[in-house]
């Protein structure tokens, strides 16, 4: 690895940004290499991408509890090992172009892209909220020297914890169910100021909401927007970051909007 990093901290980004939605999964299939670097060639801010343990305590790379939906395969991650899963074609469900891909692990992703760009890795270990996700992927991040360089978000606010005491200086982003963004802001969480992120569903953020994140000194990223409108009317009052599917249309709706 370089001993240099060419992408700027976590912290230090500019806004609002660009976070590019299970990679830009608009153009290449969602969560993979492809998608990866192609969000790095079209110039977001941020990759954003789900991480689950295989059935030998591996970090996997993917969304789905199972891998019907994004591959040729059938079955549950946590009952494949990395062996099976490497097998599995990740890439023609979504066009035969890109039938080469696979489900890429952790460690690949922060091989290739992980000096290039800021990564948002959310823990998507809702099914089994205290298995050893968060400590597995806190050792990667501490491995690969990215502690300022990722943020590290969640639904389930154990595992957010737990990824805070194991590492007191990585960003935190809590995602919120539709309807519990205030709640979220009333509560101790906030606490973590400039290191926390409120991530809520963009049909719940409002003005209000906005400045009541950044009054408790924190930031609000928001999913999922793929459409000019209504990102031109979060980038308008003052959002923090988006997460699209379209690195692309977001940059062109930003510069059209703001001046």
């Amino acid at each position: 690895m370089p001993d240099e990093k060419n992408v700027i901290t976590y912290l230090d980004l500019k806004r609002p940004s660009i976070f590019a939605h299970r990679g830009s999964s608009a153009y290449a299939p969602e969560n993979t290499l492809a998608a990866f670097n192609l969000a790095v060639q079209q110039h977001a801010d941020v990759i954003e991408l789900d991480v689950k343990l295989s059935a030998d305590d591996q970090v996997v790379v993917m969304h789905d509890d199972s891998v019907d939906r994004t591959t040729n395969g059938h079955g549950q991650i946590k009952s494949l090992s990395l062996q099976e899963l490497k097998r599995l074609d990740a890439g023609s469900k979504f066009s035969p172009a890109f039938q080469s891909e696979r489900i890429p692990t952790l460690v690949e992703v922060f091989e290739s892209v992980g000096q290039q760009i800021i990564i948002n890795i959310e823990l998507k270990n809702y099914s089994s909220p205290l298995d050893d996700l968060p400590n597995k992927v806190i050792s990667l991040v501490k491995g690969y020297g990215l502690e300022s360089n990722v943020l590290i978000s969640s639904f389930n606010f154990i595992a957010l914890i737990r990824a805070h005491y194991l590492l007191p200086m990585v960003p935190l982003g809590l995602l919120t169910i539709s309807g519990l963004a205030d709640p979220t802001l009333r509560s101790k969480l906030v606490r973590f100021g400039p290191q926390l992120a409120i991530i809520p569903n963009y049909l719940d953020v409002t003005a209000k909401m906005i400045k009541a994140v950044h009054r408790a000194n924190c930031q609000i990223h928001t999913y999922t927007v793929n459409q000019p409108k209504p990102m031109q009317q979060l980038f308008t009052i003052g959002v923090d970051g988006i997460i699209t599917d379209d690195p692309p249309m977001a940059h062109k709706v930003l510069a059209e909007t703001i001046l």
